[in-house]
């Protein structure tokens, strides 16, 4: 019994942990921009990150999040971390 009180805790505090750590939208503009800029410097100089990163719709998941523009997923989010996929910067 203790183990199973034990690991209840111990899920309990994750779960606690993800949805304090939880993206906003404004982190995954940010990260999306950053991206952006880095992948592409002339994209990043015309703005286009932050074009891509203004037009994006943030999805909150309670323990993750999500952007979406134009039915692509732009990035992903959780435990205080954004990860932007590679489809968002331009080749």
């Amino acid at each position: 019994m203790p183990k199973l009180v034990a690991s209840a805790v111990v899920i309990a505090v994750l779960v606690a942990l993800a949805v304090s750590l939880n993206p906003g939208p404004e982190e995954h503009r940010a990260k999306i921009r950053e991206v952006v800029a880095q992948r592409s410097p002339v994209a990043g100089l015309l703005g286009l990150g932050a074009l891509t990163a203004f037009t994006s719709t943030y999805h909150p998941l309670v323990v993750a999040s999500y952007t979406t523009a134009n039915g692509r997923t732009l990035s992903i989010g959780a435990f205080g971390a954004v990860f932007v996929l590679d489809s968002v910067a331009p080749d």
